[in-house]
C-alpha cells in the first residue's frame, strides 16, 4: 500500500531532529518515512533548496505523496523552490501552514496509521486546535456525529493514567484504529461533550480527557468488536503509562537527573499562554478616549523590547523579532481595536484580544503563505494583552542575570533557545529522560531534571539548587551549600587528559565523535583518544556509497586529530533508525530486529571491504593508534569472520560491539576471536528490555540502571578480565558519572563519552577507589529494581567522598 512521506524544513538541525525525535515516539508501529532538510549543505543555520529536494524525492518512495513542514519564512521560499528542481512525485507533494511540532507530531501519526495526504494534512493543520481550545477559549465543538450512531457498537471506559488523553495514548488510538476495518466515534461522558469521529490526534486531544474521566467509544465496520476490545484493554491498561496520580519517574520516585551537573540560582518561571481576558465591566463614556489610548501604548512598548531584543540575536532570530515588532504595530489591528473601545466601551484588552484573533482566523482560513501569519499575530495578540494586563508574557523569560528555568514543559524551540550563560538549570514537571527536553538540555550542556511534580505549579521557594546527575532538588538551600555549588561552578571544569580513580587505577576516557568536527573538539577537550568513531556521516545525504578515495580523505581528518592515541573505528551501522537509500529497505516489519549494523554486509559485502580498505589506508597515512570494530553483533561466527576480514585488509587491531544480548551472554567464547569489545548501552538496554529506546513511553525500562542489563555488563567485564583483553563502554550510560563508576567496577576498562561530559565523568571518578566502584557494581547487579541500583550505588560511592556535595532529598 502507498504510504505518505513527511520532509521537514528547519533552519536548525538540531531543532528538527529533536523533534522528529519526538514525533516518532508517538508511533508504536509502522512510522512514516521522515526526511530532514535542515541547515545549509556547510551545516550552518539556515535551508538549502536542493538539500530540500533531494528529500522530497526521497520521503515520496513510498508513493502516498509527500507532506512538507516548515519551520520559517525563509524555508517557505526554500521549499517552493525546491519544487522547481524535482520530477512529478506520485500522489503529489503538499507544502503545508501546519504548526512546525505540533503539526509534525500530528502529521507522523496520521500517516503511521496509512491515511491519505489530504487528511494527514488536515490532521497537522488542526494539530493546534486542542491547545488552544484548553489554553485560549472553550468554542463549541463542530456538529455532533450523533446521527451516525444508530447500530453502532459500544463501550465504556475509564481512563487510569495520571496524564489522560494527551498525545502518546491518541498515537495508540490511532494506530489501532489503522489496523481494523472500523470506524470509531467517541464522547466524553464526563465532560458531557458530544460524539465526534475520530480521524486523528487533533480530535482525541480535543475531548480534553483526564485520570477519571468516562470516554464512550462507538465503534462500526466489520472488525468493529475486535477495536473496542483492543482500545479497551489499552485504556485499562493505563496506555503503558503511570497510574499514579502523582509523576512516576523511571526511579521510581521523585524528580529525574537527565543531563549531569550541579547549579544553583534564583528561580524563573516559563510563562502559560494567556487565556481570554475578561469583556466586562464596559468603559464609561469619558474614560474611553484613554483606554483607547493604552492599546498604542502597550503595542509601542512590546515593539520597543522586541527591537531591544533584535539588537543583540544572532541573524536569523534578529530577522524574526524585526518582524514581530512590526506586526504588533500593525496600524489598522490597532485602529480597529481603538474604535471597538470608543464606540462600543470594551476594555483595551479585550478588543486587543477580538481583533487580533479574528484577523489570525482569516489568514489561518486562507493558508499557504498567507496562513503562516496567523501564527505570528497570535503571538502577538499574547504579548500586547500580557502588557495591558501586567502579566507576563508567555514563553522564555527575559532576563539579564542568571538564573534556574522551571515549566511544565518545554517545547523544542524553547529549549534549543535557552542561553547557556544565564539558564543554570532546567527543571520541568513533566517529560522523561528521552523527551526533547532531556535530549536538547543534553547537547547545550545545561544540568536538566525533569519529572519534577509541583515544581513549576507549586515552587517552594525563590532559589533552587538542581543536580542533573542525581534528580535532587533543594529549595532554598543554605548558603553554605550555595557558596560550595558557586565555587565549584565557578572553578575550571576541565578534563586533565588522565581519568583515574583516587588510588591511582587508570581508566582511559575517550571521546564519541562523528565527525572531523566533533573530532577536534575533542582533542580540545583532552579526550585521551576516541573508543567511537561513527563513519556513518560519510554515507548520509547520498544516492550511493562514498568511494575508498573520499572515505580516506573523511577518515584521515579524524585520525590526524589524535597522533599516537587510540581511535576505534566502528564500521558502517545502517538500518534501523539511520536508513541509507543504496543499502536498507523500508520493507522490514521491524527494522531494529532486521538488517542492521554488521548484517547488511550480508547484501552489500563490497561496502564492508572498501570501507575496512579506506580505514586501513586512512592508518598508513596518520599516527593514530587505529583500532576497527562491527556494529550488531549476535555470534561468535559473525566476529570471527569480520576479524578476519579486518585483519586481511590489514588492519590489526580488530573487534566488535556488543549491543545484543546473546554477544554479552557468549563473551568468554568471544574473546576467543577479538582483540577487544565494547559495550553499546542504548542497544543492548533496548534489547534486553524489550524497549524500544524511542518510545517515551517505556522509558522506566529503558534505562540502563536495570540490574539485568547491568548484569550483562558485568559478566562480559568478568569473560574480559579472564581474557586479558579490554572492554569499553561507549553508550549513553558512560556519560552518567553515578553509573560510569559502576561500569568500571563491572569491569569496563575505558569509557567513551561526548566531549562535553569528560570533566564531570572525571570528576567522579577521581572522589571514589576503585574498591568502591566494585562495591557499588555489585550493589546495583543484586539490586531488583532500577531505582534501587541507583540507590545502592550512591550509597556506596557517595558515602566518604568528600567532593561530591551534601544534599537534602526533596520529593
Amino acid at each position: 500500500m502507498s504510504r505518505v512521506g513527511i520532509v521537514v524544513v528547519s533552519h536548525s538541525p538540531r531543532l528538527a531532529q529533536a523533534a522528529v525525535e519526538l514525533g516518532l515516539e508517538m508511533v508504536p508501529r509502522n512510522a512514516p518515512r521522515v526526511v530532514l532538510a535542515a541547515g545549509t549543505s556547510d551545516g550552518g543555520i539556515g535551508t538549502d533548496a536542493t538539500k530540500v529536494a533531494d528529500a522530497i524525492v526521497e520521503a515520496g518512495a513510498g508513493g502516498g505523496g509527500v507532506l512538507v513542514l516548515m519551520d520559517l519564512g525563509s524555508a517557505v521560499l526554500s521549499a517552493e523552490l525546491a519544487l522547481e528542481f524535482i520530477p512529478e512525485v506520485a500522489g503529489g507533494v503538499r507544502l503545508t501552514s501546519a504548526p512546525f511540532v505540533e503539526g509534525l507530531l500530528a502529521a507522523i501519526v496520521a500517516a503511521s496509521a496509512g491515511q491519505t495526504l489530504e487528511l494527514v494534512e488536515r490532521e497537522a493543520l488542526g494539530a493546534l486546535s486542542a491547545k488552544s481550545g484548553h489554553l485560549e477559549t472553550h468554542p463549541a465543538p463542530d456538529a455532533s456525529d450523533d446521527h451516525r450512531l444508530a447500530g453502532a457498537a459500544h463501550v465504556d471506559v475509564d481512563l487510569v493514567n495520571r496524564d489522560g488523553l494527551h498525545a502518546r495514548p491518541a498515537a495508540l488510538i490511532v494506530s489501532a484504529i489503522g489496523s481494523h476495518d472500523a470506524e470509531l466515534m467517541a464522547q466524553n461522558v464526563t465532560r458531557s461533550s458530544p460524539t465526534v469521529r475520530i480521524t486523528g490526534t487533533s480530535s482525541i486531544l480535543a475531548m480534553g480527557g483526564r485520570q477519571g474521566d468516562t470516554i464512550r467509544l462507538h465503534a462500526q465496520g466489520a472488525e468493529a468488536d475486535a477495536l473496542l476490545e483492543e482500545l479497551s484493554e489499552l485504556v485499562a491498561s493505563g496506555f503503558g503509562e503511570s497510574l499514579d496520580t502523582a509523576l512516576v519517574a523511571p526511579s521510581g520516585r521523585g524528580p529525574i537527573g537527565v543531563s549531569p551537573g550541579t547549579a544553583v540560582g534564583p528561580v524563573r518561571l516559563v510563562a502559560d499562554r494567556l487565556s481570554a481576558p475578561a469583556a466586562s465591566p464596559l468603559i464609561e463614556p469619558p474614560e474611553r478616549a484613554a483606554e483607547a489610548d493604552r492599546i498604542a501604548e502597550a503595542a509601542s512598548a512590546v515593539a520597543r523590547d522586541l527591537l531591544r531584543r533584535a539588537s543583540q540575536a544572532p541573524d536569523d532570530a534578529r530577522e524574526i523579532l524585526e518582524a514581530s515588532a512590526q506586526i504588533v504595530t500593525d496600524t489598522g489591528l490597532l485602529d480597529v481595536a481603538r474604535s471597538e473601545v470608543r464606540a462600543g466601551g470594551l476594555p483595551a484588552a479585550f478588543a486587543v484580544w477580538e481583533v487580533f484573533g479574528a484577523q489570525a482566523d482569516r489568514l489561518r482560513g486562507q493558508g499557504g503563505r498567507i496562513g503562516e501569519r496567523a501564527a505570528d499575530l497570535e503571538d502577538a495578540r499574547q504579548r500586547i494583552v500580557a502588557e495591558l494586563t501586567g502579566r507576563p508574557a508567555p514563553g522564555l523569560p527575559e532576563a539579564t542575570a542568571p538564573y534556574v528555568l522551571l515549566a511544565r514543559d518545554l517545547a523544542p524551540a524553547d529549549t534549543a533557545l535557552l542561553d547557556r550563560r544565564l539558564c543554570l538549570a532546567l527543571v520541568t514537571e513533566e517529560g522523561g529522560p528521552t523527551s526533547h527536553t532531556a535530549i536538547i538540555a543534553r547537547a547545550l550542556g545545561i544540568p536538566a531534571v525533569v519529572g519534577a511534580k509541583g515544581a513549576w505549579t507549586e515552587p517552594r521557594g525563590t532559589t533552587l539548587l538542581v543536580d542533573g546527575t542525581t534528580g535532587d532538588l533543594v529549595w532554598d538551600p543554605h548558603p553554605d551549600l550555595v557558596v560550595r555549588v558557586d565555587a565549584a561552578q565557578s572553578a575550571p571544569r576541565e578534563f586533565d587528559g588522565r581519568g583515574a580513580t583516587a588510588d591511582g587505577r587508570h581508566v582511559p576516557l575517550l571521546a564519541n565523535v562523528g565527525s572531523s568536527k566533533d573530532a577536534a573538539s575533542a582533542a580540545i577537550a583532552h579526550a585521551e583518544g576516541v573508543g567511537l568513531f561513527r563513519t556513518e556521516f560519510c554515507f548520509l545525504d547520498r544516492d550511493q556509497a562514498p568511494t575508498v578515495d573520499e572515505q580516506v580523505e573523511a577518515y584521515r581528518k579524524v585520525l590526524a586529530a589524535f597522533p599516537g592515541r587510540r581511535v576505534v573505528v566502528r564500521t558502517l551501522d545502517a538500518g534501523s533508525d539511520k536508513p541509507l537509500r543504496f543499502v536498507t529497505t523500508s520493507a522490514e516489519a521491524n527494522p531494529a530486529l532486521g538488517v542492521r549494523g554488521y548484517r547488511t554486509a550480508g547484501a552489500h559485502p563490497e561496502l564492508l571491504d572498501r570501507q575496512l580498505a579506506a580505514i586501513a589506508r586512512a592508518a598508513e597515512f596518520e599516527t593514530a593508534d587505529v583500532a576497527v570494530m562491527a556494529p550488531m553483533i549476535a555470534t561468535v561466527e559473525e566476529a570471527a569472520e569480520f576479524v578476519a576480514n579486518a585483519r586481511a585488509h590489514g588492519i590489526d587491531q580488530a573487534g566488535v560491539m556488543i549491543e545484543t544480548p546473546a554477544a554479552a551472554l557468549v563473551a568468554d567464547r568471544l574473546f576467543d576471536v577479538v582483540d577487544f569489545v565494547s559495550i553499546g548501552t542504548n542497544d543492548l538496554t533496548q534489547y534486553t528490555m524489550a524497549a524500544d529506546r524511542l518510545a517515551g513511553d517505556l522509558a522506566p525500562l529503558n534505562d540502563p540502571w536495570q540490574p539485568a542489563v547491568l548484569e550483562l555488563i558485568a559478566r562480559v567485564g568478568d569473560a574480559a578480565a579472564k581474557a586479558g583483553k579490554p572492554v569499553g563502554v561507549c553508550g549513553e550510560a558512560a556519560a552518567d558519572p553515578m553509573l560510569a563508576p559502576v561500569l568500571v567496577g563491572a569491569g569496563a576498562t575505558s569509557l567513551s563519552m561526548s566531549a562535553r561530559s569528560l570533566p564531570t565523568v572525571a570528576e567522579m571518578l577521581r572522589s571514589v577507589s576503585f574498591e568502591q566502584c566494585r562495591g557499588a557494581a555489585a550493589a546495583a547487579v543484586s539490586a531488583a529494581s532500577a531505582a534501587e541500583a541507583r540507590s545502592a550505588a550512591r550509597a556506596g560511592l557517595t558515602a566518604t567522598a568528600p567532593s561530591r556535595l551534601d544534599r537534602t532529598r526533596t520529593a
